[in-house]
């Protein structure tokens, strides 16, 4: 609902619920990319999908043809529903600041409107007016993409996300939470994003009468011995009333200046924070040297590619990344038709910028994986292009300082065997919120500075891209330098 102007044109965020994504909706989005834009679509590192290069006065109509595909703050996991009043602003931001500008839309009225499938021509329809139109923004909750499915799972998270997405949906308060204030429910899934920060964290973790709910602020769910400890814990019953609390205390205490939990937190403690939303009451904390001493086993990122089996027998989930988190309009509806003859007719992007087909039977997984891999998208890790991250870069953002996007794939054929490399156009950091342990940041066309990350500390304890170990280098001598790099630390790749 808010389109915001970059170098490449209007870029414009879809969120999607838990990263699910239907064929349906996957069609309508590659028919609205064509028709009010460039084509192409970007998978994003919250497991978004985002439409590059709306063109000039294509706004309103890009807007309606997506509210009626039911991708709007009405849209749930269960059932989509249309949206009547669309919000939409453009501002001389960049598109990698749509999520941080925290532009004030521009209301207006739009009848609502619905696509045909088959012919993608737009249709009246009756419309489904949601509480909050401008909450499209604060839908920042990130899952699992194998919630639901994941056989080392503690806990469905599918309900809890659904209940957490309508209170930041119909509460008004929260639309005046930023863009960037993000939400993560982890429910003790082997396919996880650990590494993203989250102003709130939920985690799943074991107890003696089923699991609970370890929480924190500004941080992430502690993986090794020295992260930060939860704050504490509640029962999966209490977490929306937990989540309500929080975010009602932030909106409370916060200044203007104050976007983001860590700012509060930087003149606040946590536990005055959990003070006052406990005062509005509704749930129970648990606290216990347990929960204090508990830490999350490791995530298995690799799970993303490949055929791997899900909870149900005979199922499976089958995953891919397309190039540098980019697919044509064409690519995203052949995986919308995929979907539908392998599995159960969704997908699930992820926050790594890949995508599944969940859902799959064992008779099909294999001729699904080479679908996925005859459009070009790589499906083993150990393929170049999982392993490379890149920003817009300077064709599509006004602040890039190189074309991060051409330099990768540049860099791809030369990349070391168990590299894993994030090309940035600037110091923001877009493309990448996870720590990544090669980071290649662009201080001018084809020169980069190389950063190292010390995979013996933990994420949390060391922020930024890690130590410079060497400046202006082109993109061939990156690539030299990485491999003289990756033969020390992995001496049989």
């Amino acid at each position: 609902m808010r389109i915001v102007a970059a170098r490449d044109g209007g870029l414009c965020r879809i969120r999607l619920p838990g990263g699910a994504l239907s064929a349906d909706a996957a069609d309508a989005i590659a028919q609205a990319a064509l028709a009010h834009a460039s084509g192409v679509i970007e998978a994003t590192n919250r497991a978004n999908l985002q439409i590059r290069g709306v063109r000039p006065g294509e706004q309103r109509a890009l807007i309606e043809r997506l509210l009626a595909a039911g991708l709007g703050p009405a849209g749930t996991f269960g059932a989509a529903g249309i949206a009547a009043n669309a919000q939409s602003a453009e501002t001389a931001e960049t598109a990698e600041t749509a999520e941080t500008a925290g532009i004030a839309p521009i209301a207006r009225g739009a009848a609502a409107t619905g696509i045909d499938a088959s012919t993608g021509a737009v249709n009246p329809v009756h419309a489904q007016h949601p509480a909050n139109p401008a909450a499209d923004d604060v839908r920042n909750l990130m899952l699992s993409p194998t919630a639901g499915r994941d056989r080392a799972a503690l806990i469905d998270t599918l309900p809890l996300a659904e209940a957490i997405l309508a209170l930041l949906r119909d509460e008004p308060r929260f639309a005046a939470l930023s863009p960037k204030f993000a939400l993560q429910l982890d429910g003790g899934e082997q396919l996880t994003m650990l590494g993203h920060p989250h102003d709130i964290w939920l985690a799943a973790l074991p107890a003696a009468d089923g699991p609970c709910f370890a929480f924190g602020l500004a941080g992430c769910a502690p993986v090794a011995p020295h992260d930060p400890p939860a704050l504490a814990a509640v029962r999966p019953a209490d977490v929306p009333a937990l989540v309500r609390a929080l975010l009602h205390a932030f909106v409370d205490l916060a200044t203007p200046e104050m976007t983001r939990m860590r700012d509060l937190l930087a003149e606040r403690p946590a536990e005055a924070l959990l003070a006052h939303a406990a005062a509005r009451g509704g749930f129970a904390l648990l606290r216990d040297p347990q929960i204090a001493a508990w830490r999350r086993s490791p995530a298995r990122a690799a799970l993303r590619f490949g055929v791997q089996p899900q909870r149900s027998p005979g199922l499976s989930h089958v995953g891919a990344q397309p190039p540098l988190g980019r697919l044509a309009a064409a690519s995203l509806r052949a995986l919308a038709t995929l979907a539908r003859e392998a599995g159960s007719g969704m997908l699930r992007v992820t926050p790594w910028q890949s995508v599944l087909l969940p859902d799959v039977p064992e008779r099909n997984a294999q001729a699904a994986l080479a679908g996925l891999a005859a459009l070009g998208f790589a499906c083993a890790h150990t393929q170049p292009l999982a392993r490379l991250i890149a920003c817009a870069g300077s064709s599509g953002c006004a602040k890039g300082h190189a074309d991060t996007k051409s330099d990768a794939m540049r860099l791809a054929p030369d990349l070391p065997s168990q590299a894993e490399v994030h090309l940035s156009g600037c110091t923001r950091s877009c493309a990448a919120a996870h720590p990544v342990p090669f980071t290649l940041l662009a201080t001018a066309p084809d020169r980069y500075d190389l950063y190292l990350r010390d995979a013996a500390r933990s994420p949390q304890a060391e922020p930024g891209f890690g130590l410079c170990i060497a400046h202006n280098l082109t993109i061939d001598a990156a690539a030299t330098l990485l491999q003289q790099r990756s033969a020390r630390s992995f001496p049989d790749a």
